[in-house]
């Protein structure tokens, strides 16, 4: 077993919004929170805390409080951060939800989630109300930030000037908020993390981070997401930094927003590393403000690494988690200038974590001079989910009776406690950061009238990242295109769902007891790409 070569830090026994805004003192309320990145209009603490205030008060006066789930359809916007921190200062829970999710994707969640409530913006209110309809939830309890004819909005719940309710909350044990994650393989299920849990993950990554009260930190990375959630709008704000807002991505506006902002701390995903590494469009803007980037969510290379930090002389930094460690629990340290910049970095602190043989399950021993064999990697600590909710069997799989998170990733570990993915035991594919079960696209692939069978898995495009690949049987006498398979994805699915490459062949390798061999499948890839 490893652990952290960082002290251990000390974690207050407190709800998320006090441990967050409950010790602001005059000087901090007035800095800058949040900046709206599209128009440049900024929010102070002050007006964040009190914004903040009156949203719980108001949803406490609606019936709104422990024991409700509320689920919040938003992009990156001020609003969003004054709604999601509002919901739990109500005592109630928020499952946050993908922006790009279809009616179908939405409404499995309300039901899932058992949400009663919904917040969205009106330009996704049109499938956002009929997936609410269909999970029972009427017009009265779908707010709309924006505003919308028969429906409450932020600014009704706002000029309310309803006092905070007085919330009794154990902090260890009450769900705060319940995003989802497809685990290991199968489809999402609702991660139930405490207030402990995201107040821990704060305390463990904030001086590994580093960010500061000076640095304005580039909000691109969904909110929804719990990378976004846990690294921008929760532990920006702790340091007292300046958030500034990125409803969705686009390269020139990401490109503007850094210059025009000066922002200084920018958190990415390995695509977005690629296109810094390679635009032409960027030497057209000043970038000079940026000190630090922090690329997660999916393996960075490390070549592609070092393009960055040259292309934009600042240092770059790698971290490694799950929605189910809320989620940090590897980074390279502001400071540690030492590690491999293809590494994940280090166990942040307060963590256990061992490597165990995917043949044997036998431990392996962290050596005392360069790295271990690679093994699976279990992770244990404060900031680990309470379990999957209403799924205990799935929980049991992957939490097991010593309190280790079986993380499906392979990795290996060196004498200095360095961390290195190496491959992945897990179904999962992360594209540009979403999670996406090969099963759930596989049984759409069956619906397909000349498809016979079907199986998926992660591929790397041509810039090394990874892209869900199908490999395919057609029924005798078809002549389906790839073009048209891929297609037939598209118009079913969220559009980071789709099926970006196909392949067809005779037959998909199955076990004996008929599960699809994806490792076979991955050998062949790498075999045709060598």
């Amino acid at each position: 077993m490893f652990t952290s070569p960082y002290a251990p830090v000390e974690i207050p026994d407190l709800s998320i919004f006090d441990y967050l805004f409950g010790d602001l003192s005059e000087t901090e309320l007035d800095r800058t929170a949040v900046i709206d990145g599209a128009s440049g209009a900024m929010i102070s603490y002050r007006t964040l805390v009190d914004q903040i205030t009156r949203v719980a008060g108001s949803l406490a006066e609606r019936g709104v409080g422990t024991g409700t789930v509320v689920g919040l359809l938003c992009p990156n916007t001020p609003e969003f951060t004054a709604v999601f921190h509002g919901i739990l200062r109500a005592g109630a829970t928020v499952t946050t939800i993908n922006s790009l999710y279809t009616p179908d994707d939405i409404k499995r969640q309300l039901d899932d989630s058992g949400a009663t409530w919904l917040v969205t913006i009106a330009p996704l209110l049109a499938g956002a109300r009929a997936a609410a309809h269909a999970a029972g939830i009427s017009n009265e309890c779908i707010v709309v930030i924006d505003g919308e004819p028969g429906h409450p909005s932020l600014a009704d719940l706002l000029q309310a000037d309803a006092a905070a309710p007085v919330v009794s909350i154990e902090a260890a044990t009450h769900v705060a908020v319940l995003p989802y994650s497809s685990g290991t393989t199968a489809a999402p299920k609702g991660v139930m993390l405490s207030h402990r849990n995201l107040v821990a993950n704060v305390q463990q990554a904030r001086d590994l981070i580093g960010v500061v009260p000076e640095d304005k930190v580039l909000a691109l990375l969904p909110f929804y997401h719990i990378y976004g959630m846990t690294v921008l709008l929760n532990l920006a704000f702790k340091q007292r930094a300046a958030l500034v807002t990125m409803a969705r991505f686009d390269f020139v506006e990401f490109l503007r927003m850094i210059q025009d902002h000066r922002c200084s701390y920018v958190f990415i995903a390995p695509p977005i590393a690629v296109a810094v590494a390679k635009h032409p469009l960027v030497e057209s803007y000043d970038l000079s403000s940026v000190h630090t980037i922090l690329s997660g969510a999916a393996p960075l290379d490390g070549a592609l690494a070092a393009a960055v930090a040259s292309r934009l002389d600042c240092r770059i930094l790698q971290g490694y988690g799950m929605t189910e460690v809320s989620p940090v629990s590897h980074l390279i340290p502001i400071d540690a200038v030492h590690l491999s910049r293809a590494s994940v970095g280090v166990t942040v602190p307060n963590m256990d974590c061992k490597l165990v043989s995917t043949e044997t399950g036998e431990e392996i021993e962290v050596p005392s001079v360069g790295s271990s064999e690679p093994g699976e990697l279990l992770v244990r600590g404060p900031n680990v989910m309470l379990g999957y909710l209403n799924n205990d069997a799935a929980t049991r799989e992957t939490i097991d009776a010593d309190g280790f998170l079986h993380t499906g990733d392979i990795a290996t570990v060196s004498a200095l406690g360095e961390v290195t993915i190496v491959d992945r035991s897990k179904e999962l594919i992360k594209y540009k950061g979403y999670q996406i079960a090969p099963a759930e696209l596989e049984a759409l692939l069956l619906t397909h009238p000349e498809i016979a069978d079907a199986a998926v898995i992660g591929a790397a495009d041509a810039d090394g990242q990874e892209i869900p690949k199908a490999f395919v049987v057609v029924v005798a006498e078809s002549f389906v295109t790839a073009e048209e398979v891929m297609a037939f994805v598209t118009e079913r699915v969220a559009p980071h769902k789709k099926v970006r490459a196909v392949e067809f062949i005779d037959v998909i390798p199955k076990s004996s007891s008929g599960k699809i061999l994806r490792k076979d499948l991955r050998a062949r890839e790498r075999a045709a790409v060598i």
